[in-house]
C-alpha cells in the first residue's frame, strides 16, 4: 500500500492528509516540462476523441496503478495549471475511494452547515453514503475528460469545501477530549479549502483558455 493510500486509510480514527508527500527531482525544469506535456497532450486526445474504454480506464487508473505514477508526473506542477488540476482531482478521487466511510461522514456533516450553492454545484445524492460518493467523485473525474472542464473543476472545488466543513465540525467533537484527532481533522479541513481555492481558481483560468 502507498504513502498516499495510507494517508486515508480509516482517517476517523487516525486523519492523515496524502498532501503531504513529495518527489525529489534533480531537474525541476524538465519536471514541469513533462507534467505541463503529458496533462496536455492526455486531455486534449481523450476530448478530441472520446472513448468509453479509454474514459474508464483513466478514471479507475488508480484502482489499477496507484498514485505514484500520477505523482511523478503532476505532483511538482502550479496549482493554477493543467497538471495540478488533474493531480488534486485524482488525489479527492483517491480520499474518497480510500475511506469512502469517512468521507460520507464528513460530507453529511459539511452538507448540515453549508446550506447553499456548494452542496448544489457538487451534485451529491441525499443522503450520501460511501457508495454514493465514491459514484459522485468518479462521475466528477469523467467530466474532464467528457464534459465540461471548468464545470468538472466547479464541482470539486465545491466537494472539497462541503468536505472541509465537515472536517471542522467533526474536530470541534473532539478538540476537549483528544485534540490531537481535533488537529489532524482541522489541517485536513484546511487543506481542503485550499484545494477548493485552486481548482476554482483553475475553472476560471480553463474558460478564459488561460490554464495551461
Amino acid at each position: 500500500m502507498s504513502d498516499e493510500r495510507r494517508d486515508f486509510h480509516r482517517p476517523v480514527q487516525r486523519p492523515a492528509s496524502t498532501f503531504d508527500r513529495r518527489f525529489g527531482s534533480t531537474d525541476p525544469a524538465e519536471v514541469s516540462r513533462a507534467a505541463h506535456a503529458t496533462a496536455s497532450a492526455l486531455l486534449t486526445r481523450v476530448r478530441d476523441e472520446p472513448s468509453e474504454g479509454v474514459v474508464e480506464r483513466l478514471v479507475t487508473f488508480t484502482d489499477a496503478h496507484g498514485i505514484d505514477t500520477l505523482a511523478e508526473l503532476w505532483s511538482h506542477a502550479s496549482a493554477s495549471s493543467l497538471p495540478g488540476a488533474l493531480w488534486r482531482l485524482y488525489l479527492l478521487q483517491l480520499m474518497v475511494r480510500d475511506d469512502a466511510r469517512t468521507a460520507a461522514l464528513l460530507y453529511e456533516r459539511g452538507r448540515a452547515l453549508r446550506h447553499g450553492v456548494d452542496v448544489v454545484v457538487a451534485g451529491a445524492p441525499q443522503p450520501a453514503g460511501p457508495e454514493e460518493l465514491m459514484a459522485l467523485v468518479d462521475e466528477i473525474l469523467r467530466g474532464v475528460f467528457t464534459g465540461d472542464f471548468a464545470v468538472a473543476l466547479e464541482r470539486a472545488a465545491s466537494f472539497c469545501r462541503v468536505e472541509a466543513a465537515g472536517a471542522l465540525d467533526v474536530a470541534e467533537d473532539h478538540d476537549a477530549t483528544e485534540p490531537e484527532r481535533a488537529t489532524a481533522f482541522t489541517t485536513r479541513a484546511l487543506r481542503l479549502d485550499t484545494y477548493a481555492a485552486e481548482l476554482s481558481t483553475c475553472a476560471a483560468l480553463w474558460r478564459r483558455d488561460a490554464l495551461t
